[in-house]
């Protein structure tokens, strides 16, 4: 029974990896030369994550989102945040039906599965809080009513770079909230070369075809949390998230949110490799993008012109990294 068990699960398994190929591959039609954004957004999505795009206008931060809505065959809305939003615009209000005497909920855009929060850094404080309370409890809370919103539910959120025009720094209470922060960056000579080229026939968004529905992406984020982790990585992870803590180069480290994250994501990590079980190079590869975001660096990392980069990679070669045996 143990042995036909297995091999099921190994179907399982197999038939994914497939389907995460296919939906990789989709995406791509439309965002060319960014191959390592495109696997942790994926990621992310898999381990019910949300997702922090910090990056400069016009490098595509928009057209990543509503490519994997489509391959992902998600509900998406999409709404522009400016000084003027408010709440209400966000997550809905209620409203008084003459004919029935009684409060009706109107749905906010935020009623979806996959939300596109674009330049989240240029609304004020008290919309942000709104999105973030959302993306927190899962529903949306008005006068004592509460609605939940669809499953699944992803929030992808873009922000100018700190400094631009009209912009305002998010708490890193709020920054907590995403699982990971990833930046596009320009592309690449023949990268641009082929997207002008492409672009100039038609919008490639309009050539992705859907791969799963929600169902389907439900069913692979419940086999995600059954990946399993040895207790030797387990460790591992735990010992990486102290490390930020007690580093002189930063003011503030990683918190337990930060640690779950990086577990979460480490399982997605191996379960988009076609693998049921985590080894530390799991750990390894999508660090970077857990932890940039929740570090607060030191005015002592500021004087000796260090960065969040350089201080990441100082941590990963500072603690020990377990010796890998298959499920170890």
């Amino acid at each position: 029974m143990r042995i036909i068990w297995a091999l099921y699960k190994l179907k399982l398994f197999v038939k994914d990896y497939f389907e995460i190929e296919t939906i990789i591959k989709e995406v791509k039609k439309a965002v060319v030369g960014k191959d390592d954004c495109i696997h942790k957004l994926l990621i992310a999505i898999l381990t019910k994550g949300h997702v922090l795009i910090n990056d400069i206008p016009g490098v595509g931060k928009t057209t990543l989102a509503l490519a994997f809505s489509k391959a992902l065959d998600l509900k998406a809305n999409r709404m522009q945040f400016t000084p003027d939003v408010l709440p209400s615009d966000v997550i809905g209000f209620y409203m008084y039906k003459q004919d029935i005497q009684e409060f009706v909920y109107q749905p906010g855009p935020i009623m979806c599965n996959l939300f596109l929060a674009d330049e989240i850094n240029r609304t004020s404080p008290k919309t942000q809080s709104a999105l973030l309370e959302v993306m927190e409890e899962g529903g949306v809370t008005i006068d004592g009513y509460t609605n939940q919103v669809p499953e699944p539910f992803i929030v992808i959120a873009t922000q100018n770079p700190v400094g631009s025009a009209g912009t305002q720094m998010l708490p890193e209470s709020q920054l907590d909230r995403f699982m990971i922060s990833i930046s596009l960056g320009y592309p690449g000579l023949r990268d641009e070369i082929y997207m002008i080229k492409d672009r100039s026939k038609e919008n490639p968004l309009e050539r992705i075809n859907p791969v799963i529905g929600s169902k389907q992406l439900i069913k692979m984020q419940k086999q995600v949390d059954e990946v399993y982790i040895h207790n030797a990585v387990y460790e591992y992870i735990v010992k990486l998230s102290a490390k930020t803590r007690e580093h002189d180069m930063i003011q503030f480290g990683v918190s337990p949110r930060g640690t779950l994250a990086l577990s979460r994501m480490a399982k997605g990590n191996a379960f988009i490799k076609g693998r049921d079980y985590v080894l530390p190079d799991d750990v390894t590869d999508i660090f970077s993008e857990v932890v940039w975001h929740r570090l607060v660096l030191s005015p002592k990392a500021k004087l000796n012109y260090l960065t969040k980069t350089d201080i990441i990679n100082d941590i990963l070669k500072a603690v020990n990294k377990p010796t890998p045996k298959g499920k170890l």
